[in-house]
């Protein structure tokens, strides 16, 4: 992102106001629950209480963060009206939340799951098929978190001007997010996502009204004047540019609906009620916030035309000094709201951070190789290895690799090889574990191997896509040739668990 030239002092006052406020609540999530660094319950799942106001904010953050803004304007930008796709796979990921979430809820009540591992295990009674799932969540987790990285870094550079370089910014805002989540865990990470979900859902609106003003004030000549500067970005999309927007709608609608944290969610709601009332209201997210971001990577085309890729990666940044500039009402509030972007960027982080150190402390620790440790042990164990993989992916950060967008596919192609034997493993009681290993295994090898040589897409078809459907094919037919041996576990599939009394 480009440096923010109306920021500077003003922007470092911002950012250190969100630190001390970030700061704060976890100190004071820490305080109202005393056995938060005690119990793996507690510091993970929030005590399985978060109410409608603290879910609902803490899963917009978890399927959106300031990187959304940052990443997908410049997406936008590049492709023009083809990026749709963008409101489209942010909505389908809702529905696929719906093939399985409340009844994943009352599952992960009944049997006290901590992480999505606990589910497998619980199914599938197969070690091959647990550890072989923890790596794939792993390296998503990884993945991910290294995309914010980058993001923080970039993003905090250009609110203070270059006042705070790159390393410096994300060294710092790494020490604040691990000081809080230490002192909070779960309830901090949810109740900073709260605040800055409200201030990111405002600045958005006011930078696109700002973006608007500045391409004339005309919303219905933007198309014409798109048309005028390439045509191509407002033409029918032609079939491997089609293909490829089904291929990612599969892509990200099953890998996002899976995210270990998102998942972990789905396990700390208050009840049932309050889960199908949350996703109720994430339904309408998508055309509000990835729709607004569209947009204004649409505007950014009339305003500030050719820009080659790098430059068009800065383009949140070329705009906000532009609209900084109109009147002072403009200029604090582009600067709240790059200061809001980057609180977002910290709050998806730390989501990410905290599912990584519970998949290590409660699956591999806790299952595998200390199983007696007390909780408190177990706990310091995921919190070390979260200071570890931090500390690695920041000398990773250093040298991005990519655009962000393109980190940002990156981490699907493997985490979405999980989806058959977690959602489908909840409906098919008939689903054997065998299969299911070697069809995640060779799914996971056909999607790393089409990555890491280039082959990302095949006619338009990611190699995550084509990896699922091999994962799918021998996951359902040798089910179907080779009998589960848990098919009298009625536990599993039984129709009286597809619902829990609701709470008020």
């Amino acid at each position: 992102m480009t440096e923010l030239k109306f920021a500077g002092l003003d922007g470092v006052i911002i950012l250190v106001a969100y630190a001390v406020i970030m700061l704060a609540i976890g100190w004071f999530a820490g305080r109202s629950d005393k056995t938060v660094n005690n119990s793996l319950s507690n510091y993970y799942l929030a005590g399985r209480n978060l109410g409608i106001i603290a879910l609902f904010f803490t899963l917009y953050a978890t399927q959106y963060s300031g990187n959304t803004i940052v990443g997908y304007a410049p997406s936008a930008y590049r492709t023009g009206l083809t990026w749709l796709q963008s409101i489209s796979f942010m909505t389908i990921i809702i529905g696929i939340y719906l093939l399985f979430a409340p009844r994943m809820y009352v599952l992960g009540k009944k049997y006290n799951f901590i992480t999505p591992s606990d589910w497998l295990s619980h199914r599938f009674k197969s070690k091959r098929v647990t550890i072989l799932a923890i790596f794939l969540m792993l390296w998503g987790l990884g993945n991910y978190l290294l995309e914010q990285l980058v993001a923080i870094g970039h993003a905090v550079t250009s609110l203070t001007g270059g006042t705070i370089p790159y390393q410096v910014a994300v060294v710092g805002f790494i020490l604040v997010m691990l000081a809080y989540e230490w002192m909070g865990g779960m309830r901090a990470v949810a109740f900073t996502d709260v605040m800055q979900g409200v201030v990111l859902m405002v600045g958005v609106v006011i930078f696109l009204i700002g973006a608007i003003y500045l391409a004339g004030g005309k919303i219905g000549t933007i198309t014409e004047s798109i048309a005028n500067v390439d045509p191509g970005l407002v033409g029918v999309p032609d079939l491997t540019t089609s293909i490829n927007w089904f291929s990612m709608l599969l892509l990200v609608g099953f890998g996002a609906a899976i995210y270990p944290h998102a998942v972990q969610r789905i396990f700390a709601s208050k009840s049932e009620r309050t889960l199908k009332r949350s996703f109720a209201r994430m339904a309408w997210m998508p055309p509000i916030t990835t729709g607004l971001v569209l947009f204004i990577g649409l505007i950014g085309i009339v305003v500030i035309p050719g820009l080659d890729t790098a430059g068009s990666e800065q383009l949140v940044g070329l705009l906000a000094n532009e609209i900084a500039g109109i009147n002072g009402f403009f200029y604090w509030v582009m600067i709240i709201f790059f200061g809001a972007i980057v609180a977002a960027i910290i709050s998806t982080a730390d989501s990410v951070l905290l599912s990584f150190s519970s998949i290590v402390s409660n699956d591999l620790y806790g299952k595998y190789i200390n199983p007696t440790a007390p909780e408190k042990k177990k706990l310091m164990v995921g919190k070390i290895a979260g200071v570890v993989v931090i500390s690695l992916l920041l000398w990773i950060a250093w040298n991005p690799p990519g655009t962000l967008y393109e980190i940002f596919v990156l981490k699907f192609e493997l985490l979405v090889q999980v989806f058959p034997a977690f959602v489908l493993g909840i409906y098919w009681k008939k689903m054997a574990a065998k299969p299911v290993f070697w069809g995640m295994l060779l799914g996971a090898v056909v999607a790393g191997l089409m990555t890491w040589t280039g082959h990302k897409t095949v006619m338009g078809i990611h190699g995550g896509v084509i990896g699922l459907a091999l994962n799918f094919l021998v996951a359902v037919v040798g089910s179907i040739l080779v009998p589960s041996a848990e098919e009298d576990d009625e536990e599993v599939a039984a129709p009286a668990l597809t619902r829990m009394p609701t709470q008020n």
